[in-house]
């Protein structure tokens, strides 16, 4: 009779394994990629580098300009949640289905702003006719993100635009592959000014700002967020939820970001 008992243990414990293995994998540990706007990077680091009590996932971030951000998941990137900096980028992912619509969410809101180097003396006001051009001197020249293509120089050629200050200075402008690009132009004085996010300017010690842009010179700078389509997930859900909590947010609003704009 001690074989059979023993075999039945055996048996129960091979069919409980295998009961457990069945389970969803809701409280499972994955391998997460996030492909998030250039700006986020600071304030993301440091959400990603906190341990998040309630999950042990891995969780990897890309940063680059939402364009390039956008046209890599197009190619086929294995990116799970994209974060973009415009609604352009992720309308154009969802009109191709390439995105989740009901895991969409406005996630963040900006500011846009004009920045000098630290050791800059140049004063200067952001109202209509802003004589930009005489406050880059000779040969100064103006950093900003690619407006062609690129979020934040898309929102800066539109403020400039509306102030009737684009014409004069866009034959002087460094177009940066995204705005940290442009950041970096300025905090290392290669150019006199630059136009970056206000959450950026905050994040580098070797930039000042003279001004911020009026909010209704430019189209409401807001990050939407979704999952990727074909990549979704249980970490997917749980980062896009944990990027939504209050303590998170505070993070956020610490490197400068604010509420999207309703």
């Amino acid at each position: 009779m001690l074989p059979t008992i023993r075999s039945r243990r055996r048996a129960v414990h091979l069919a409980c394994v295998l009961a457990l293995l069945a389970l969803p994998c809701a409280g499972r540990a994955e391998s997460l990629l996030v492909f998030a706007a250039a700006s986020l990077k600071p304030a993301l680091d440091q959400i990603l580098a906190t341990p998040d009590a309630g999950s042990r996932d891995s969780i990897t971030a890309s940063y680059a300009a939402s364009s390039q951000l956008a046209r890599q998941i197009e190619a086929g990137a294995p990116a799970a949640l994209f974060v973009s900096a415009d609604q352009d980028w992720m309308d154009h992912l969802a009109a191709s289905g390439l995105v989740l619509p009901d895991s969409r969410v406005d996630l963040l809101g900006n500011a846009l702003v004009l920045v000098a180097p630290r050791a800059s003396t140049l004063r200067l006001s952001i109202t209509p006719g802003v004589d930009l051009a005489a406050a880059l001197g000779t040969d100064g020249r103006l950093a900003l993100a690619e407006p062609g293509s690129v979020p934040a120089g898309k929102y800066a050629k539109a403020a400039l635009q509306h102030l009737d200050a684009w014409a004069p200075v866009q034959a002087r402008i460094v177009a940066a592959d995204n705005v940290r690009a442009a950041l970096n132009f300025v905090a290392r004085g290669e150019v006199p000014l630059g136009i970056v996010y206000r959450s950026d300017a905050l994040s580098e010690p070797a930039v000042r700002v003279l001004d911020t842009f009026p909010a209704a010179s430019h189209p409401p700078i807001v990050y939407p967020a979704a999952i990727v389509a074909g990549r979704d997930s249980p970490a997917a859900r749980r980062l896009l939820a944990r990027l939504r909590e209050p303590a998170q947010q505070a993070i956020f609003r610490a490197h400068g970001f604010d509420a999207p704009a309703r």
